[in-house]
């Protein structure tokens, strides 16, 4: 049974979650204030954390930014009110693994959860695959880790799958729903812009020149593509 941490201080809300993911089949334990939730996380292991962001004693982003220097391989869906794109960008810079914004529906957010353990499981399948090395990058799927011409690159979890589904699949091009399908685990029209989000963050860490991308391209009218190899290799 998949054990997942609520950090929610509305109580109808966290009521209203709480009760359809048990019936779904998790585990689910409640926290309203975010200091106590940072001791939760401290003690217990922990499959996913959905978690608000305007909480009592420590934000949501807080909680956020000290679970990734713990670990990359912790799901985190954030939840909260606040529903503009800078506020999105900044949620999933600080290493969430994706955003709802309130209201939203229960149904889609078990889906996106649904959707978290698939692609976690995918990743550790993935590791049997090798390392994949190609126009400078060492992507290291066994620690998830990048480098650009030796040098490590500070990637999001999501950010780091998104260029590993990239680079395994070299000269091919993927629309926006197809990688929301792929890398995601789900397919929603009117998310395309998270997929845009990513990627223009991915340029800006591994390209040379964000505005010329020669690693990522753009296939205009189709989607996007990882650039083919030349002399590069999988180990």
């Amino acid at each position: 049974m998949k054990h997942i941490l609520l950090v929610e201080d509305d109580s109808d809300i966290a009521s209203l979650l709480r009760l359809n993911l048990e019936d779904e089949g998790y585990a689910i334990t409640h926290e309203a204030d975010g200091a106590r939730a940072l001791q939760l996380l401290d003690r217990t292991h922990w499959d996913a954390v959905i978690l608000d962001l305007m909480l009592p004693n420590v934000d949501g982003l807080e909680i956020c930014r000290r679970i990734r220097q713990l670990t990359r391989y912790l799901p985190i869906i954030i939840i909260s009110a606040r529903s503009s794109e800078t506020d999105r960008i900044t949620g999933l810079e600080t290493g969430a693994d994706d955003y709802l914004a309130k209201p939203f529906s229960v149904q889609e957010l078990i889906a996106r959860i649904k959707a978290l353990f698939r692609r976690q499981q995918a990743m550790g399948q993935a590791q049997t695959s090798g390392t994949i090395v190609a126009h400078g990058l060492t992507l290291d799927p066994l620690a998830r880790s990048v480098r650009l011409h030796g040098k490590e690159v500070d990637l999001t979890p999501r950010e780091f799958e998104l260029l590993w589904f990239f680079a395994r699949h070299p000269g091919e091009v993927f629309s926006r729903l197809a990688l929301l399908e792929q890398v995601w685990g789900y397919q929603h029209e009117g998310y395309e812009h998270t997929v845009n989000t990513h990627i223009n963050r991915l340029r800006i860490k591994i390209e040379k020149d964000a505005a010329e991308p020669e690693i990522i391209r753009t296939v205009w009218g189709k989607g996007y593509k990882f650039a083919e190899l030349n002399h590069d290799a999988t180990s």
